[in-house]
């Protein structure tokens, strides 16, 4: 049983995030609740000691421009207003196999239905992001952006498991990221 325990944690060690020479480049997908992809960007990782630095690139030609409650926003258009809301402080860009709070914040969006005038902050969305192997997944959650109006009192990244509340699927569109 040691044995198989020894063998086992080696081998989640050689998979993990954060393994020396590693660095790489992942597309990232958003999905609506029937699975159809929409490709927006891609993520450059970089291996560090303990996780990766990385820099995230959106395709902007897959957006629209929209000027919203005073903001222009680069938009996805679909059975909703997708808007990318880039996080607006300093962040250090690191993730590690467990924590991946700074790349959720640098992926805000806020959702605007048909009709609707302006952009409500209050209607964000959070991806909950996780490690599958070697890629990440995550699932759209609630949040209020007006927790964002002024800058974190220390280096955390200010939004957490408080801060956001599950989606209902069904009422919003693009319910799942997938980055590999």
């Amino acid at each position: 049983m040691l044995r198989f325990a020894s063998v086992l944690f080696f081998l989640c060690l050689l998979s993990s995030p954060g393994q020396a020479d590693n660095n790489r480049t992942l597309t990232i997908k958003l999905l609506d609740n029937h699975g159809d992809a929409i490709a927006i960007g891609s993520l450059n990782l970089f291996a560090q000691q303990t996780g990766y630095k990385y820099r995230l690139h959106l395709d902007h030609s897959r957006f629209t421009d929209h000027f919203l409650s005073m903001k222009e926003m680069k938009c996805l258009e679909g059975k909703e207003l997708w808007c990318h809301l880039p996080y607006p402080y300093a962040s250090p860009r690191l993730i590690s196999a467990d924590d991946l709070r700074w790349l959720e914040h640098d992926l805000l969006f806020l959702f605007k239905r048909p009709g609707e005038f302006g952009a409500d902050f209050w209607n964000g969305i959070y991806y909950r992001l996780s490690w599958q192997g070697d890629h990440i997944v995550g699932t759209a959650n609630a949040v209020d952006l007006n927790l964002l109006a002024s800058p974190p009192e220390n280096h955390e990244p200010p939004l957490g498991q408080w801060d956001i509340e599950p989606v209902d699927p069904q009422q919003r569109w693009l319910t799942t990221i997938r980055i590999r």
